[in-house]
């Protein structure tokens, strides 16, 4: 009797690429997914662990999936946590059957749950290379496992795993290692293989934890080009690469770009795919904050580039995200972060309470921020962009755009990353995975409703000719 799986994923689009990963292998070992946990012989638990709140949810996850598993299924966590806690996870876990770091097998098969028609894993080094925190680096990436062709008109893709940089608030570093690109050759491949060359892929998202140097850490010698500002030398390899995936599927996104790699070439490059948006990671407008943060920039740089970008595409859509409450957060940091809300204007933003990270730099500040003012100020963040948001989509009323149909009645433009921002409900009727032209009839909060102009054809592009409001 085939065995079957199911995989539980928590956190961040990264980590459901690396699920899609697991689900490649778990079938090429002749697994079939179950229709619920209850039915499954192996539960998989995806967990994040990138902040308090994120464990929590993924350590309660577990402790559910246990007490609902039937009886003889194995139960078996992965991901973050995992890379994170190892054997001190395990002991606090007795009702798991395994904790598993990225590169060790999942289950036993004939090919232990390694072997993949193409590509073969990759050996990052001949050498045992560790984390920062000691921990040694699988000898192989999820991100070189094949994938199953994608089920919905758009996918996730991950180019790079770790990251290089160093700031104050994040442990990634600690147990995901430095900076790993994929080759370009590897990254096709994997647009290919999830429906682009099929022609059923309409979108692809690149993701990686710092997206813009992509591809620096490949050269020789890896302090040899600079992660902040253009690439010494030439211009970054993130470009090359969108311009590759454009010309293979209608609508190319990029998530989280860290704002001093936001150079011309690559703002350029984003335009020029049609999708005029743009995620990034600004985390506060304070520059002394920003700088206890070990982060570059301030809020006029980023309002100044912010505007630069709108001066060019009046149409662009923003996201970012900001730490609340990072330690030495002041009532001056509080204003000036409500004052620069509301004067970027912003479509999407998500505002994080600071969590207190072991081991990292943050954790070893002073004036920590109580958690009851950390509340205040996140909700008062939250209600500023709620209004802005809702604002925003209630200027849509009466415009046309071009969407693509995710599923049954409901549907993105350009402004809407998958799962991530808000949708646009859609006439039932419209195809699946075909691009639409559509009229925005009225606006509920993050999300609008709209009626249909007519359908074009899949492989058009948007942003161009899109009648939106200023």
């Amino acid at each position: 009797m085939t065995e079957r799986y199911w995989i539980e994923t928590l956190g961040c689009p990264k980590n459901q690429v690396d699920s899609d990963k697991l689900v490649g292998t778990l079938s090429h070992d002749g697994l079939e997914e179950a229709d619920s946990p209850e039915e499954a012989d192996l539960v998989v638990v995806n967990t994040c662990a990138f902040i308090e709140a994120a464990r929590q949810e993924s350590i309660d996850t577990v402790l559910a999936l246990a007490e609902s598993r039937r009886p003889g299924a194995r139960l078996v966590v992965t991901g973050c946590m995992a890379e994170r806690y190892g054997d001190e996870l395990a002991a606090a876990l007795p009702e798991v059957d395994l904790v598993a770091p990225f590169g060790v097998a999942l289950h036993e098969s004939p090919s232990a749950g390694l072997s993949t028609p193409a590509p073969t894993p990759v050996q990052l080094t001949a050498k045992p290379v560790q984390t920062s925190s000691g921990r040694p680096i699988p000898s192989f990436d999820l991100l070189n496992l094949p994938r199953p062709v994608s089920a919905a008109p758009w996918a996730y893709v991950k180019v790079a795993e770790g990251c290089d940089r160093n700031c104050g608030f994040c442990a990634i570093p600690s147990f995901r290692g430095k900076q790993r690109s994929r080759s370009v050759a590897a990254v096709l491949d994997e647009v290919d293989q999830l429906g682009a060359a099929q022609g059923t892929l309409s979108e692809i998202v690149l993701v990686a934890q710092d997206l813009a140097s992509f591809g620096l850490d490949r050269s020789a010698d890896r302090t040899a080009r600079d992660i902040d500002g253009p690439a010494i030398g030439g211009r970054r390899p993130l470009v090359d690469l969108v311009a590759q995936v454009s010309a293979r599927v209608p609508w190319t996104r990029l998530l989280y770009l860290y704002p001093s790699t936001l150079d011309d070439a690559l703002v350029e490059t984003i335009l020029a795919t049609g999708v005029p948006y743009f995620d990034l990671s600004l985390q506060h407008v304070s520059r002394p904050l920003l700088h206890r943060m070990r982060r570059w920039g301030d809020g006029e740089r980023f309002l100044d580039r912010i505007a630069a970008i709108r001066s060019v595409e009046p149409s662009a859509a923003f996201r970012s995200s900001f730490i609340v409450g990072y330690p030495g957060e002041t009532e001056d940091d509080h204003d000036r972060l409500l004052e620069w809300i509301d004067e970027a204007q912003l479509d999407w933003v998500g505002f994080f309470p600071f969590s207190d990270e072991a081991g990292t730099y943050a954790s070893e500040l002073d004036e920590h921020v109580p958690a009851e003012l950390m509340a205040e100020r996140l909700a008062e963040c939250g209600e500023l962009q709620d209004r802005i948001t809702a604002s925003r989509r209630e200027a849509f009323i009466g415009s046309t755009f071009e969407v693509l149909v995710d599923a049954p009645g409901e549907a993105r433009s350009y402004r809407e990353a998958p799962e991530i921002d808000g949708i646009i409900t859609v006439p039932l009727d419209l195809e699946v995975g075909r691009f639409h032209q559509v009229l925005v009839t009225d606006a509920d909060g993050p999300d609008l409703v709209a009626t249909t102009l007519g359908a074009v054809s899949t492989g058009a592009t948007s942003g161009a000719g899109v009648d939106v409001a200023p």
